[in-house]
């Protein structure tokens, strides 16, 4: 079965988010009467730098979108993966959306935590607040960018390392405040880890897009695009393909054990043609790196 992948073009974010949402079809099932999780991408901030990370206005569009489908909670929950989670929502201004959008707010980086079995990659189990279990519904809320280790941090990367407790590993989870090997095949542990924590709604946004190096200090710019897909894997092929990135290894080996589609014979694409995105996205890059 086919896959949709929706890609919008916008200047606006609220509105891309809209667009691109809404080109996936009647997502109310999706939303209604569930606690959802909208998880954006919050590896680290500082008050002089931002542009690692998603921006308030993403955050609130999301909220916004969600809250038409009268969900019974939503929760901006979040996991930096360098930093502490409430300094990085304070310099991004994410507190003040959640407040003000009068949303719940959880740091999953912090305890108590629990093992929970994972039954692909390199590790057998991995430590978590157990609250993540709770939710219903989980939005992958990314940005569109490059990663050094991991190629790509599109919805998979934006989950699989920050749902393990950095409070419990360390902040960033490479100090080893516990031993684990999720850096021993850090592509196959991505994989593992979506597997276990399936993500719902894929939404990738380039408000920053980032290129060069990442996933901190690399190239921004405004690219306008969002992309969005049921299929997180599919969103991930699509984001990487833009990015002119290939064969991301966490995302080809969830298409072959069945988490989604990773070939362009399983994608459908609305909105915006693949062709164009990618025009767009590096007439942008080009012209505008470093305006963020």
């Amino acid at each position: 079965m086919k896959s949709k992948v929706a890609i919008s073009h916008n200047a606006l974010i609220e509105n891309a988010i809209i667009e691109s949402c809404g080109l996936l079809g009647d997502l109310s099932a999706l939303f209604m009467g569930k606690h959802v999780a909208i998880k954006p991408n919050d590896t680290w901030a500082s008050p002089s730098d931002l542009t690692a990370c998603t921006q308030a206005d993403t955050v609130r569009a999301v909220i916004r979108y969600v809250k038409r489908f009268n969900p019974s909670d939503i929760t901006i929950s979040g996991g930096s993966g360098a930093a502490e989670t409430s300094d990085v929502f304070h310099y991004l201004g994410i507190d003040k959306v959640i407040e003000e959008e009068r949303v719940n707010f959880f740091d999953h980086n912090k305890g108590p935590f629990q093992a929970v079995e994972l039954d692909y990659g390199p590790m057998h189990e991995v430590m978590i607040n157990p609250h993540i279990l709770e939710y219903d519904t989980i939005i992958s809320l990314a940005q569109h960018k490059v990663h050094s280790s991991a190629m790509v941090t599109l919805s998979m990367k934006n989950i699989a390392l920050s749902f393990p407790g950095a409070d419990y590993y360390g902040h960033p989870r490479e100090s080893y405040l516990h031993q684990h090997s999720m850096f021993k095949n850090l592509q196959r542990f991505i994989t593992g880890m979506c597997k276990r924590f399936m993500i719902d709604l894929a939404i990738i946004n380039g408000h920053p897009a980032m290129t060069g190096r990442g996933p901190v200090g690399g190239n921004t710019f405004e690219s306008e695009l969002v992309i969005s897909s049921l299929d997180f894997v599919a969103a991930d092929f699509i984001g990487a393909e833009i990015l002119d990135i290939k064969d991301v290894d966490h995302i080809i080996e969830a298409g072959k054990i069945g988490l989604g589609n990773a070939d362009y014979d399983s994608i459908d694409i609305a909105g915006i043609p693949l062709c164009e995105a990618r025009k767009i996205f590096s007439f942008k890059n080009d012209s505008l790196k470093g305006e963020f």
